[in-house]
C-alpha cells in the first residue's frame, strides 16, 4: 500500500519539527544514576526538576524499510564535571545504523563498541556524524547553547537504554577541560562477557 508523501520544517532555535507524530522530553530527575557526582545532581535537582532536552520525530510506520527521523533540543549545562548528555542506547535490533546532523551549538557523540571500544566525534553545525550499527552512543552537549541535532534511522530498531546501566555507565565520561572537553576513564564500568558481546552481535542477523 502506497503512503502519502509528506514534507516537514524543522525549526533549529526551538527544536521542533512540524507534522511531528511524536514528542517526548526528559527532565534531570529521569537522569538520576548517570552522573559520577551524585551530591551535585542532588543539588542541582534541588534547585528544580529542568528539562534537559526534548526529542521530536517522525514516523510513519515501524515497519521494516521505512524510516523515523527527527530532531533533538538538548540544554547546556553541567552536573559536577561532567556536561548534560542523553541517556544513551544501542539499537534493540542492534545491527541498524542512525545520522546525527548538527544544526545548532557544540557536542559530542560518545560512541562504545559492545567490546569497550570508545570513539568521540564533535557534532557542530553542518556535520554529520554516522552511528554504525552495534554502537552504543550518547550525545553530550559541551557548549554554552542549546546543543540541536536532527537524526534519522530505520523505523524498526528500536532502542535498548538498559545496555550502559548494565555495565554501570559506558566506558568514559565526558568532563570539563577549561574552555574545552576530556574523556576521563569510568572505573565503575564493568565489561561484557564474551556470551553478552555475541548475544549482542546476533541481534538482527
Amino acid at each position: 500500500m502506497l503512503v502519502t508523501p509528506t514534507v516537514h520544517h524543522l525549526s533549529p532555535q526551538g527544536g521542533t519539527l512540524s507534522g511531528r507524530t511524536n514528542r517526548y522530553e526528559k527532565r534531570l530527575s529521569e537522569l538520576a544514576g548517570l552522573y559520577a557526582d551524585e551530591t551535585a545532581f542532588a543539588a542541582a535537582l534541588g534547585r528544580g526538576d529542568r528539562v534537559v532536552y526534548a526529542v521530536e520525530d517522525f514516523r510513519p510506520s515501524a515497519a521494516s524499510g521505512d524510516i523515523c527521523f527527527g530532531v533533538t533540543h538538548m540544554q547546556p549545562g553541567r552536573i559536577g564535571a561532567e556536561f548534560f548528555m542523553t541517556r544513551g542506547h544501542i539499537h534493540a535490533v542492534a545491527n541498524r545504523p542512525e545520522t546525527y546532523r548538527g544544526e545548532l551549538g557544540r557536542g559530542v557523540m560518545l560512541m562504545e563498541s559492545p567490546d569497550g571500544q570508545v570513539v568521540t566525534l564533535e557534532v557542530v553545525p553542518g556535520a554529520t556524524v554516522y552511528v554504525p550499527p552495534f554502537w552504543i552512543h550518547r550525545s553530550v552537549n559541551v557548549g554554552g547553547e542549546p546543543l540541536v541535532m536532527t537524526f534519522a534511522y530505520p523505523a524498526d530498531s528500536g532502542q535498548d537504554y538498559g545496555i550502559i546501566s548494565r555495565s554501570n555507565g559506558m566506558r568514559v565520561r565526558v568532563v570539563a577541560d577549561g574552555d574545552c572537553w576530556r574523556t576521563v576513564e569510568n572505573p565503575a564500568w564493568r565489561p561484557r562477557s564474551a556470551e553478552e558481546i555475541a548475544a549482542i552481535m546476533a541481534t538482527g542477523a
